[in-house]
Parts: C-alpha cells; structure tokens; sequence
C-alpha cells in the first residue's frame, strides 16, 4: 500500500466509445450450503451480472472511462427450494486524474439479505413497485455507488441518487424482509440511506468532494497539497461524529479509505498530522493499526 502515491505519477488511458453506467464483477459464493455446485447458483449468478451491467440506471451518457467500477461478492449461507439467505458486499472505486490508481468510495456489507429466486426467473427492477428482494437490494445499492462516485466530481452530485435510493427503500418498506425500515436497527440499508439524505450529515459530501477532487485528483501535480487538503476534508468528518458518535455513515467511509489513508500519510512530503492522526483515533478507534502506521 505504500506505493500509492507512485502509481499516482502513471497517465490513464482514454477511450471514447459510450458505455453503461457500471462495470461491475459479480460472484456468487455458496460454500456454506453443502450445495455449492448446484447449476441454479451459476444461474443467478450470471443473470445477476447481466442485470447490473446491462441496465441503464440514469440517462447520463457514460464513455468507457467514466463507467464505475464495482465490486459485488454474493455469499450465500442459506438455501432452500426458491429460499436463500445471505449477505451481499458491494465495493466501489473512482480513478484518480492523471493516475492509473483507482481510490475505493464505497464498501458495505449487507447483512440483511434474504430473498426467493426462481432458475431463470427475470431479475426485473420497477422503481414504482416492489417485486424480487434481491432486484430492490441491488438496485438501492447501485444508486448508492452511483450517488457517491457523483459526490466525488460535483458537491452534492449524487443527491438525486440518494433520493431514488429513498424511493426503493419506501416502496420495499411494505415488504416483510427486513433492512428497509427505520425499526430494524443501526446497520440497516434505512439508516445508511436517512444519513446521506439527512442535513445533519451535510457535511458527509462536502467530504466526498474535497477529499477526492481537490484532494487525491492534485495528487500527481503537487503531493502536498493533496495531502493537506485530504487532511482538512477527513477532519471535518469531526462534526458529524461530535452530533453522531459512532455514525454508520463515517464507520463505511473508513472501511473503504482506512488503507488508502494509512499509505497517503506514510510517505512522500511531510505535512502536519498531529490533529490528524488524533481525529482519525476518535473518528474510526477499529483502525487503530492503520493508524499507528502513520509515522510523521
């Protein structure tokens, strides 16, 4: 992790031809079955890829290089008939300008994940109603990324995502699975949603923003500047936790930027981190390893 800032200095490749808004791998795991070579795995599997890379989310033109790259990892621990339990991870990641580095926005791992599947069933998504668990799951989540990676190039880019998120999360609210509703606890997709469209977290974007565009995009022209400005944009994540300690919002942000953070401040010009390293101890205590990393 070290080397980041090295691959920081690497011109990106540019293409010109028009693309989805995602390309994302998606990989399905159902070792704790007992079943895991069951062809109807495989099924959803492949299914599941074509629906997140081949639906068209926005009516934004994407070009090859603008398409989000994402992760989405499916473990199943439970299955039975058109029955299965889970949890789903899903990461994401931007390129840094005049980098071939991709820096991580988004990694969550949800954990309230159940839903039935038929082999070959359509994976359809309507926002105006609710059908497959899993289709409403996926989709709140890619317009979280989408929401997110928004917020990384335009202050407060991603509003408009965060607020389709809200409408799939009201509109599975009537459903029996759990994760949509303000009562089924902290970690719930609810509660992520109701942070990043809360005034409360305004501050959240503003993050978003100066961490990653006047931040890690200056990177390869001036390091510690960058650095400074990424400094000043973490700090301000102090705000959100002196009116929300322990935010699930700030805890998902450090578990995307937490190695990234520890390697940015580990090396290359020196800037100052006393206050630094002190918020990031109070702000996210789970990533005290990283932190000690992070020497001068």
């Amino acid at each position: 992790m070290r080397k980041i800032l090295l691959f920081l200095l690497v011109a990106t490749a540019v293409f010109s031809s028009q693309a989805q808004e995602l390309n994302c791998t998606v990989s399905i795991d159902a070792a704790q079955t007992g079943q895991p070579n069951l062809q109807i795995f495989k099924t959803l599997e492949t299914q599941l890829r074509e629906f997140v890379n081949n639906t068209k989310w926005t009516d934004k033109e994407y070009k090859n290089q603008e398409r989000i790259d994402c992760n989405m990892s499916l473990i199943i621990s439970q299955y039975d008939g058109d029955t299965f339990t889970g949890t789903l991870q899903i990461q994401s990641s931007r390129p840094i300008f005049a980098s071939t580095y991709d820096s991580p926005v988004y990694n969550y791992i949800d954990k309230q994940l159940s839903f039935s599947y038929k082999e070959f069933e359509p994976l359809i998504f309507n926002i105006n109603s609710f059908g497959n668990n899993l289709v409403s799951v996926v989709a709140f989540h890619i317009y979280t990324v989408i929401g997110l990676d928004a917020d990384t190039y335009t202050l407060n880019g991603g509003t408009p995502y965060f607020e389709i998120a809200k409408q799939i999360t009201n509109t599975a609210a009537s459903s029996n699975y759990t994760g949509w509703k303000a009562t089924d606890g902290n970690q719930s997709r609810y509660r992520y949603n109701d942070a990043l469209i809360s005034s409360v977290y305004k501050d959240f974007h503003d993050v978003m923003y100066e961490y990653h565009r006047e931040g890690m995009d200056i990177m390869a022209a001036n390091q510690k500047d960058a650095k400074e400005k990424i400094a000043d944009a973490i700090n301000k994540l102090k705000g959100i936790n002196d009116r929300r300690p322990n935010s699930y919002l700030v805890r998902t942000f450090f578990d995307a930027k937490s190695d990234e953070i520890q390697a940015i401040f580990s090396g290359g010009p020196q800037v100052d981190i006393t206050k630094l390293v002190e918020n990031l101890n109070k702000l996210a205590p789970t990533k005290r390893s990283n932190w000690s990393e992070i020497k001068f």
